[in-house]
Parts: C-alpha cells; sequence; structure tokens
C-alpha cells in the first residue's frame, strides 16, 4: 500500500521539487555527476596497477555485470517514486527508509571535503599561470596547505588563509546554483560545464601528445599484462573503480531520476551516462600517462616511478610536469581548471540528495531547502577542513565513506531489493514499460548474485587489509582513525535508523501527489511484476496483479 495520508486535504496537494525539462538535460547532470575527480586522478593509476590494458577487460565486466545494473536500480527506485533517498525508499518498503537517509549521511560527509579539494584546485588554476611552485612541488604543496602528517594528525583549529577564502568561495558558487533550482541550476550548469570540460581535456590529451616521451607513456599505460586477469584482486579493483566512478548507490542518481518525465526511457539513459563515464575515463588514462612519459623521461626514470594516483598525481606530479612541459602555463590551465569543472558539477550532486531529502520531509520551497542544508554544511565544511587537519581528515573520512559507506550501502540495498523485499520484478517492469533496452534474467543475476558477491569480498579485503597492516591507516594516530573513520562510518548508521524512525510532519511532500499532481505509485508487492494494461501511458499507472 502507498503511504498513509494525515488528512485528505494534504493528499490532494502536488509536491514542488522541481524537475528536468527534458532527458538530455537530465543525462548531461548525470554524466556531470558521474565524472568526478575520480576518473581524473584514480582511474589511470589503478588501471596501470592492475594489467594495463588488460584492465580493459575486467573493467567493461565490471561496468556490465554492476555499474549499469545498479544504475538502473538507481533510476527505477527514484523515477517510480517520486521522491529523494529517503521518500523513495519508504513508498517502495516503509520499513527501508533507513536506507535512504543512510544514503544521504553519506553524501553529507563527502560533501563536507569534497569542497577542500574543489577549492585546491581552484587556487592551483590560477598558481599554473606563474608556475608559483618553483622546483620544489611536494614542498609548495606542504607550504600551500601546512597539513599535519602521519603521527602528527591532530585536531587543529589553525586557519590556512588562502585555502579558507577559496572554500568559501566554492561554497558561495554551490549556494547559488542550488538555489536556482534542478534545471536553472542543476542541468543549466552541467549543460555547459560538461561539454565545456570535454573540450578542455580533450586539448589537453592532444598537448600532452606532443610532449616528448609521450608514447612511452602510452605505452606503460596500454601495454596488456594479461597474466594479471588471474589475479582476483585486479577484478574487484574494476569493481571498485565502476562503483566509485558512477554515483551508484549514495543517492545521487536515485534523486536525479525522480525528477525526470514519466515517459523517459530510462534504460536507454542509463547506457549513456555509463557509457560516456568510461569513455571519459579511458580519455584521462591517455591524457595523464601522456604526461607522465614526459615526466619520467624528462627524470631519466621509468615510467613506474612517476605513477601515482590522488592528490599526489595532481598538486605534486602534474605541477612538477608543467614546470618541465613547453607551454606549461596552458596545460596547467586545462588540467586544474578540468579538476574544478568536474569537481564542480559532482558536488552539486552529492548536495541535491540532501537538499532534497530536506526538501520532502519538510514540504519546504527549493531556496529555503537549499539554504537550510548549504550554509550549515558550508559553515562545517570551512571550519574542519580549511586548517592544517583538513588533509588528513579528508584522507581518513574519504577512505571510511567509500569503502564502509558506500559499499556497505550499495551491498544492503541490493540485497534487500532482491532477497528481502522481493522487489525486482516491479522495478524490471517499471524500467521496461519505456525502455529502449529490455531487461531480465541478467539484471536479476547481477543485482543479485555479482554485485552482491563483489560488494561482500571487497569489505572482507578492505577490513582485513585495515586490520592486519602494521600501524595505523597512513601512520595516522589510532585515535584519530577510530574517531573519524570507523565510529563516523558507524555512526553514519545509526543516526540513519534513529531518523527513519521520526515521523514526517503533516506538510511533508511524503502526503502529496507528485509534482505533475498525479498519485504516488503503491508500495511494491513482494515477488510481484507489473500488469500492463493497454491504458496505461506511463509506468507509474501499472500495478501488480490483486491491486
Amino acid at each position: 500500500m502507498s503511504a498513509p495520508t494525515p488528512s485528505a486535504g494534504a493528499a490532494t496537494q502536488s509536491a514542488d521539487r522541481g524537475a528536468f525539462r527534458g532527458r538530455t538535460a537530465f543525462i548531461f547532470a548525470a554524466i556531470g555527476s558521474a565524472v568526478g575527480l575520480g576518473n581524473i586522478w584514480r582511474f589511470p593509476a589503478v588501471a596501470y596497477e592492475n594489467g594495463g590494458g588488460a584492465f580493459i577487460l575486467p573493467y567493461l565486466v565490471a561496468l556490465l555485470t554492476a555499474g549499469i545494473p545498479l544504475l538502473f536500480l538507481d533510476y527505477a527506485i527514484g523515477h517510480r517514486w517520486r521522491g529523494s533517498a529517503p521518500a523513495a525508499w519508504r513508498r517502495f518498503r516503509r520499513w527501508t527508509e533507513f536506507i535512504g537517509w543512510w544514503q544521504v549521511l553519506i553524501a553529507l560527509i563527502i560533501a563536507l571535503y569534497y569542497a577542500l579539494i574543489l577549492a585546491w584546485a581552484t587556487n592551483y588554476t590560477i598558481f599554473s599561470l606563474d608556475q608559483r611552485w618553483g622546483d620544489d612541488a611536494a614542498g609548495f604543496f606542504g607550504e600551500y596547505t601546512q597539513a599535519l602528517g602521519g603521527a602528527g594528525a591532530t585536531v587543529s583549529f589553525d586557519y590556512v588563509p588562502a585555502v579558507l577564502i577559496s572554500m568559501l568561495v566554492v561554497w558561495i558558487a554551490v549556494i547559488v546554483v542550488m538555489a536556482l533550482g534542478v534545471q536553472k541550476g542543476i542541468s543549466a550548469s552541467a549543460v555547459v560545464f560538461i561539454p565545456l570540460l570535454v573540450v578542455m581535456f580533450i586539448i589537453l590529451v592532444v598537448r600532452s601528445l606532443f610532449l616528448p616521451g609521450a608514447i612511452d607513456g602510452l605505452d606503460a599505460f596500454f601495454r596488456p599484462n594479461w597474466a594479471a586477469l588471474a589475479d582476483p584482486g585486479v577484478w574487484i579493483a574494476a569493481y571498485g573503480q565502476i562503483f566509485f566512478s558512477l554515483s551508484v548507490a549514495f543517492g545521487i542518481m536515485l534523486t536525479y531520476s525522480s525528477y525526470l518525465k514519466k515517459k523517459t526511457d530510462l534504460t536507454g539513459s542509463g547506457l549513456v551516462v555509463g557509457f560516456a563515464n568510461s569513455s571519459f575515463e579511458i580519455l584521462c588514462g591517455i591524457g595523464v600517462f601522456s604526461a607522465l612519459g614526459f615526466m619520467a623521461q624528462a627524470q631519466g626514470v621509468a615510467v613506474d616511478e612517476v605513477v601515482v594516483a590522488g592528490v599526489g598525481l595532481a598538486f605534486i606530479a602534474f605541477p612538477t610536469i608543467i614546470s618541465e612541459a613547453p607551454a606549461g602555463a596552458l596545460i596547467g590551465v586545462l588540467f586544474f581548471g578540468s579538476l574544478v569543472l568536474a569537481g564542480f558539477t559532482s558536488l552539486i550532486s552529492i548536495v541535491e540528495v540532501v537538499i532534497a531529502a530536506v526538501q520532502d520531509k519538510f514540504g519546504l520551497a527549493r531556496v529555503s531547502s537549499t539554504l537550510l542544508v548549504c550554509v550549515p554544511i558550508a559553515i562545517v565544511s570551512t571550519v574542519l577542513f580549511s586548517t592544517t587537519m583538513g588533509l588528513p581528515l579528508l584522507d581518513v573520512m574519504d577512505k571510511w565513506a567509500n569503502e564502509y559507506g558506500i559499499v556497505a550501502a550499495a551491498l544492503v540495498s541490493s540485497l534487500v531489493v532482491a532477497f528481502v523485499v522481493r522487489g525486482m520484478p516491479t522495478l524490471r517492469d517499471h524500467l521496461n514499460f519505456r525502455g529502449t533496452f529490455h531487461i531480465g534474467r541478467w539484471w536479476y543475476a547481477c543485482v543479485a548474485i555479482i554485485a552482491p558477491l563483489v560488494l561482500g569480498i571487497s569489505l572482507i579485503i578492505s577490513t582485513v587489509s585495515l586490520l592486519t597492516a602494521d600501524g595505523t591507516y597512513e601512520g595516522y594516530p589510532g585515535w584519530f582513525v577510530l574517531t573519524f573513520g570507523w565510529l563516523m562510518a558507524i555512526g553514519l548508521v545509526v543516526v540513519a535508523v534513529i531518523l527513519s524512525l521520526i515521523p514526517w510532519p503533516a506538510g511533508s511532500n511524503l502526503y502529496k501527489d507528485d509534482s505533475d499532481g498525479d498519485p504516488i505509485a503503491p508500495e511494491v508487492v513482494s515477488g510481484k511484476g507489473l500488469v500492463t494494461t493497454s491504458e496505461a501511458s506511463t509506468p507509474h499507472e501499472l500495478r501488480s496483479a490483486g491491486l
């Protein structure tokens, strides 16, 4: 049955949540969310370390058997029940609301530290013009961030003015975009930024290909190590990259799909988003390894000696490349500008998960919900991360938010849908009603068996690795890792359960019709699909047998 209504009057009201004007707007926004910092600074190194060119095979298998199937799962839940993560999961089945709040809290944590990286990239775009780091990029980054490291990490409120100012700028920009709404803010920014990002990165790739040593870098990146395919760790790495780069399982795609028109082709859109994201990752690999090949030749070392990922690649290796390369300023502006664009479109999608939840919970207008969410997040983010403890705090929270947040939430949601609620027949029929790419048993197998198996193994491997390692994670103090890592991850689940037990106010969007004025689809009937009728024009009109 559908969510109960506290009064007849409330049931006749329509939720004013905003919407994408069309499928193209949604696709750009979804690509903007999926294409983020991980595409640029994580994928190239992961691919290189896990078989080079041979890694493309497990990567594609992971995309087709986990990434896209879980993307479809998010689309189906968000699109059918027309709400934020908590509202949609509650409408799916009352007691599963905690999964939605868990996803919201994961997004909240990621938003707090993601802004710091975006602030760094913004400053480094400017630094590229005069190559302010000089001959010592590593030393300059340490001076710029003033970051505490290793055993010296502690709670500190010593602020770094350059970081503080840039973080404030980032959050002001986020607030402006979010206040403009789904179409005029999120969609409009993505429609501008994503094509600009692609153009900038293509120029960067072309410029990098003509650097001395670029061919050596590409050879290192694409040379296949077929023996690596026999290593289970390589396959786990491929699935991990897909999970982290496609924005699945922590509310983003679920929320975005709730803004889609009812007659949208969900499966066709999912394929476009999935393959667009992967295509950009491969483009990033070409650009990054062309530049690393140049760096290796300039320093007279092998390519494998200069391969790094994450912060080390972006803020140490690339500045070194920029200093040594012809037209280095151009490469710098293109690279760091790309980080800013990719990071910004991802950050607004992360924040939208939280805004949508608050808007649905209290039935607020767009601007009110934006300010209620973004101002406190901006304050906490700036207070915590523009300090000397910003980098170690980011490092620990990112590790646990990803490996124990996103992965665990994806595992729980897939198991709940497939085995506990047994709601996959309903979701399958919803996706197939207007989808150009029809799904069936293969989708069942991917969501119910393959994805949970890989996610479960990933969690076990991560836990064993952390618990059996010599010393603490990255040498940080034990209490620091315990507080901002383990307790933070566990706390998210506890708080999510508590939030799911708090009653929804009578004026919340939960008790309203959708934005089109149509009733919300009823709860899933376990193990039952939807009955197609000739009168139905949208999948939302379909009901399970007996309803």
